[in-house]
């Protein structure tokens, strides 16, 4: 059985980092053809079906795909991280991947707290990973972080 070490907060970041560029490389494009250049003024009042999908459902199914089939999304593959569940180490269900994307909004509400939350956390766990019994660990082949943003899975 190999040790896992869980991610720290700025190696998190990095990867929320990432996963945002990439999701502005696809939806930007798509909204700059529907609405114009002036989207990105912010001078649109209107919100329409197409944007909210755009800004909100897609970008949420596909953060909740990527999880589902790879435990991680673009920017946890690319940084060596993934997501298990906080008891067994093993893939998280469905349901939690759920519940966590939902605790996104939950870390946020408050400054933030629950995300920088991961800062503080022995586990490295934001609110986020507690509600859904989650923690996010550097993947087996890639075990290089520093021992002050991780600490060992019992």
């Amino acid at each position: 059985m190999s040790t896992r070490k869980y991610a720290g907060f700025w190696v998190r970041v990095g990867a929320s980092i990432i996963d945002s560029i990439l999701i502005l490389l696809v939806a930007g494009p798509l909204l700059t053809a529907l609405y114009g250049r002036d989207y990105w003024l912010g001078e649109q009042t209107t919100r329409t079906g197409t944007e909210l999908l755009l800004n909100y459902l897609l970008p949420a199914l596909a953060v909740l795909l990527f999880w589902v089939y790879k435990s991680a999304t673009p920017g946890k593959l690319i940084t060596g991280l993934r997501i298990v569940d906080a008891r067994t180490g093993a893939k998280p269900t469905t349901t939690q991947f759920v519940i966590r994307y939902v605790g996104y909004y939950v870390s946020m509400i408050p400054l933030f707290l629950g995300i920088v939350w991961v800062a503080f956390d022995a586990k490295k766990q934001g609110w986020h990973d507690k509600l859904a019994g989650t923690v996010v660990v550097k993947s087996a082949d890639d075990r290089d972080l520093d021992d002050d943003e991780s600490h060992e899975m019992n």
